[in-house]
Parts: C-alpha cells; sequence; structure tokens
C-alpha cells in the first residue's frame, strides 16, 4: 500500500511548501500549535489539503483487491458480488462502536474554522482556502447524514471536557439546512472555475454538491413521509427547488459539456478510460496518477476476470433499444437467451458498460496481449470470477499486467462529473411537476445525443405505463430515474438512490438475477455445484446464502445504528428506528 500515491495531493502539498519555511519543518497537522500556527496564507493552505484524499472513491482505490469507484455499487441492485451486501441482506448488527459515528474530520474542519481569522496575510489571500475548509465541512456532514440521519450539529472544536459533547441529535432537515449553509458561504469565498488552481474544489463543485444535498433531503423528505424516517413539518419542495436552481446555476456558466467526439459506439467508455481529464470539461474534478513517478494504483488490476460481481438483469432491463422503446416493446429487441442478444440493438451505454467478445482486456506497450470472449463465471465462490454472466468494462482500462508489480495503473479517478449536475436538475424539475420539453432538451436529451439514443419525448412516454420501475409515480419521473440508473451506473450512487426514493419494493425478499446461463457455453460447470439457477434458468447467484432474497428491513435499515457505547456516553442521543 505504500506505493498508492495521489498526485493531485502530492502537487497540493508541492505547491504549498514552496515558500521560505521549509516544509519538513511544519508542525504536525494533528498537533499544530496554535500560537505559532495560522499565520499565512500558506499555513491554512497546507492545513485544508489533508482533506483532498478523503472522498470516498479516492479511498477504494487503496484497496488491492477492489475496483476503486467502480465497485461501490456492489451494495446496490445493480451489481451482484460473490459476498452480498450486508445492508441489503439485513444482516446487519447495531455495533458496540465505530460504525462510521465518526467525528474526526468534523472536529478537524472546525479547528481550521475557529483559527483561520488569525491569519496575518490579506483575506484575498486565503478566502478560498476558508471557502475550501468550509465546502469539506459540509460533505463530511452529508455523509454522515446519509449513515445517520438526525445529527448534533457542532460549529466549534470540541474538547473533552466541552459540554456541547453531550448535545442531542437535530432533526435530519435542520441539519441539511446547516449543510446548504455552509455550501452558500463555501461558494461566496471559493474561486470560479478557470480561475481556480488546478485539482482545488471552486464554486460551482460546491454548487453541485448544494444541488445533490438538496435533491437528497427533498426526495427523502417526499418519499419517506409517514414512516418512521419521516421529517416533522417537511417541505420537500423546497429542497427540490434549490436543487433545481443550484443544478441550473451550473449549467448556466457555460464551462461545463459533455464529452463527445461524435463516435457514439465509443465516447461514452471513453470516458471513463483515460489518465488525464485536463481537457475534459464534463470532469469537474479528478485525482491524476504517474507511474513513473512512482504515482500508481491496482484498482484494475486483472479486471477482466469479473473481480467478484457483475452487472445484474435488473438493470439489462433498464436499457432502451436503440430506436427509443423499451425492450417490452421494441420489435429490435432480441431477446436475453444469450450475452449477444439481451445486448443487441440497446441503448450503448449498455454494450459500453459491459466487455463485448473481441474488447481487449490485457494491454502492454500498445500490444494487445488477450481479447475478452466470454464471462468466467463461478457464483458458488467467494473468488475473483464472475457472478452474473454479465460482466463489466466501464472503467477498466486495460493496463500494463506484472506479475511482480500491481501498482502499474495510472488510471485516473473521476470525482465529480458534469452529467450529475444535468441528471439532478431534471429529476428536481420532474418530482416538482414542472418538467418541459425545453427541460428535457437541455438535460437528458444531451445524454442520450452522446449515444446516439432518440430524444426522450414527454408524450411518447405516456404509453409505458408497463416498464415502470416504480408503479405508483408518473412516466416522467420513472423515465429520468432510469436514465440515471444507466448513466451512472456501477459509479456509486445507487443505494442512495434506492435509500432517498424509499424503494423498498426493489430490495426487499428479491433474489437478484444475472443472465440466462447456457450450458453449452460452460460444458465443463455443473448446476447446483459452481453455478445456480432459478426456474427459468436465470443464474441466481445467493440461491444458497439468501434463499428468500434480500432481507433488507423497511423499517430498520434506511439508516444505520448509532453505536451502543455512544448511547451510554449521551443518554440524549436516541437510537434509530428498528434497531
Amino acid at each position: 500500500m505504500k506505493r498508492i500515491y495521489l498526485y493531485l495531493i502530492v502537487a497540493l502539498f508541492i505547491t504549498s511548501s514552496c515558500n521560505k519555511q521549509d516544509f519538513l519543518n511544519r508542525y504536525p497537522l494533528d498537533a499544530i500549535a496554535d500560537a505559532n500556527y495560522w499565520k499565512t496564507s500558506s499555513d491554512l493552505e497546507l492545513y485544508v489539503n489533508q482533506y483532498y484524499v478523503k472522498f470516498p472513491n479516492l479511498y477504494e482505490l487503496t484497496s488491492s483487491t477492489g475496483l476503486g469507484i467502480y465497485g461501490v455499487d456492489n451494495n446496490s441492485d445493480i451489481m451482484v458480488p460473490a459476498m452480498f451486501d450486508k445492508t441489503l441482506g439485513g444482516t446487519n448488527t447495531s455495533p458496540a462502536s465505530g460504525g462510521g459515528w465518526d467525528w474526526a474530520d468534523i472536529r478537524s474542519t472546525n479547528i481550521f474554522l475557529a483559527n483561520y481569522k488569525s491569519c496575518t496575510s490579506p483575506i484575498a489571500d486565503y478566502n478560498t482556502f476558508v471557502g475550501e475548509a468550509m465546502f469539506f465541512k459540509a460533505f463530511f456532514y452529508f455523509n454522515l447524514m446519509r449513515k445517520f440521519g438526525d445529527l448534533p450539529w457542532y460549529s466549534t472544536p470540541l474538547e473533552t471536557n466541552s459540554p456541547n459533547l453531550y448535545d442531542p441529535r437535530l432533526p435530519r432537515n435542520v441539519v441539511a439546512d446547516s449543510i446548504i449553509s455552509l455550501l452558500d458561504n463555501a461558494a461566496s469565498r471559493l474561486k470560479e472555475k478557470g480561475k481556480e488552481t488546478s485539482f482545488r474544489v471552486y464554486k460551482e463543485l460546491a454548487l453541485l454538491l448544494k444541488a445533490r444535498v438538496a435533491l437528497y433531503e427533498g426526495t427523502w423528505e417526499k418519499y419517506h413521509t409517514g414512516t418512521p424516517f419521516g421529517v416533522t413539518g417537511s417541505d420537500p419542495n423546497k429542497y427540490l427547488q434549490l436543487a433545481s436552481s443550484a443544478a441550473e446555476s451550473v449549467m448556466g456558466t457555460s464551462k461545463f459539456k459533455l464529452y463527445t467526439t461524435g463516435k457514439t459506439n465509443l465516447d461514452y467508455i471513453n470516458l471513463f478510460n483515460s489518465n488525464d481529464y485536463s481537457a475534459v470539461s464534463e470532469i469537474m474534478l479528478w485525482a491524476k496518477y504517474d507511474i513513473k513517478l512512482g504515482m500508481g494504483h491496482s484498482a484494475f488490476l486483472k479486471s477482466y476476470n469479473g473481480r467478484g460481481t457483475g452487472l445484474s438483469k435488473s438493470i439489462l432491463e433498464s436499457y432502451l433499444c436503440s430506436d427509443g422503446l423499451p425492450a417490452s416493446m421494441s420489435p429490435l429487441y432480441k431477446g436475453d437467451a444469450t450475452y449477444l442478444t439481451a445486448t443487441q440493438n440497446r441503448d450503448s451505454r449498455l454494450t459500453q458498460t459491459l466487455y463485448m467478445p473481441g474488447d481487449p482486456v490485457r494491454v502492454l506497450n500498445g500490444i494487445v496481449l488477450a481479447t475478452f470472449l466470454y464471462p468466467e463465471i463461478d457464483n458458488a465462490a467467494s473468488g475473483g470470477l464472475n457472478t452474473t454472466g454479465y460482466e463489466i468494462e466501464k472503467g477498466h482500462r486495460p493496463v500494463k499486467y506484472s506479475s511482480a508489480d500491481f501498482f502499474d495503473s495510472d488510471q485516473a479517478t473521476i470525482l465529480f462529473r458534469y452529467a450529475e449536475v444535468l441528471l439532478i436538475f431534471a429529476e428536481a424539475k420532474a418530482e416538482l411537476g414542472t418538467i418541459s420539453q425545453g427541460d428535457l432538451d437541455k438535460s437528458i436529451n444531451l445524454l442520450r445525443a452522446r449515444v446516439g439514443m432518440p430524444n426522450m419525448v414527454l408524450g411518447d412516454i405516456n404509453a409505458w405505463s408497463n416498464t415502470k420501475e416504480f408503479p405508483s409515480l408518473s412516466n416522467i419521473i420513472n423515465e429520468v430515474r432510469r436514465e440515471r440508473k444507466i448513466e451512472l451506473a456501477v459509479e456509486g450512487y445507487r443505494q442512495d438512490d434506492l435509500f432517498r426514493w424509499r424503494a423498498n419494493s426493489l430490495i426487499t425478499g428479491v433474489k437478484p438475477l444475472g443472465a440466462k446461463f447456457v450450458q453449452a457455453s460452460y460444458p465443463t460447470m455443473v448446476i447446483g455445484k459452481n453455478v445456480y439457477v432459478n426456474g427459468d434458468g436465470y443464474i441466481e447467484p445467493y440461491q444458497k446464502s439468501l434463499p428468500a432474497g434480500w432481507g433488507f428491513k423497511p423499517d430498520r435499515d434506511y439508516l444505520s445504528a448509532i453505536p451502543t457505547n455512544e448511547l451510554t456516553l449521551n443518554t440524549k442521543l436516541k437510537q434509530n428506528p428498528g434497531w
């Protein structure tokens, strides 16, 4: 692990250390002597640099067996890992300690915000670093809110004798308001895109995070009304309007656009298979690696064998046919009897997300050493093979392979991309009931155009009631959600979406499935021994481990349990529902 470095953060530290004071003589960030620190803008810059390695998708890359950001959706219904997700499986237990109830990052940002005014440099020199600290505090609080809901709000750094240690939890909408206020303040201090230092957060990024938070809270309040997870005095439309406005503000800058070269069958997958996004305005923030400098990672090593996961039948069914119609209505649909028929004549995001026969899987010095033939299936073991018969290629750029050196990939990590802004805008408008054809044309239809799909037309989807994943909701809400599902597939958004939409029908008692098992393609495999199938012939990875399907408990599992030791230490804390 010692060889895993982030170009992003290394560059930031190099930049901040280029001053008269030797970088090596700096005080440790976890033991800063207040009397000797906080004097210059360089001090503030160095302090906030520590937060850039806190993005969860960067964290994923530190695992030599992980898939980076492209493995996060193993906790959802669109991927089926060999070892089922405990939350979806309903097997989580209340922890005695830990469990994510960690306030170190909040305290760290509060230390900055309590001390930055001691800086003697002109405010113009350090104001952006204050904005960065506010951005990251909002980011950390949002992560806690997603996991636990109601939270205490801390505005100052706590000590062991601070009375605020025993504060009660505030309602989640009060927390959401405070997060949004922080992001507004951050945006007012941060530089605009084009004026910022490379690899640092900026104004429009704060607006994207604001839109993300507001959409999350707005839809959570709307769909959890009347449940134990509902909010007293909720006002979902307030947040949905904030989400729409924040997203539209980013869209209105004209500084960002979707990556496209006109190659509709390649542009989508190429977007996720790059080592440099300097010239790609769709990628709003990213991390760079450089093997020559010893800054590589192993996240995609041997990804061609499936890495113990696979795409689900559920998401395969969500891709339209190339004529813009659902598979159940299109004459172009060839059925799902084989890998090839299931992917033929579909929205090309499908074939740009899955490995297809002939795709290169191992490349050395530009020479293709191996190509993809078919998924290597084994869902009866917890090893590294494919689990569903649908193998994921998105983000799996063929890399130099060496058995002696696992850290051989310099594929860049996408942290935020503009497509999310467009999807937030469209969803907020659909939830508000105000979406127009013009709104679709400047959001969803731009995503469709990149892959050569027909436009979404409001009037045309009225006959699609038999394709709804959410039958009680309007066709337009269903369609916007479907577009979000496939555009952001395997990027780590899906569990949040399922939870904020209260989608128990998709994750309670459901048996996740894969492709139709074709015995002729796997002559040595034995059904019931190293592959399991259901009565209709579809691969069923959890037939033995979860015979009744996912055991997700809708009266409990939408939020995590607060550790029992915290409830003992602070009796004002109340446990989440169902735990």
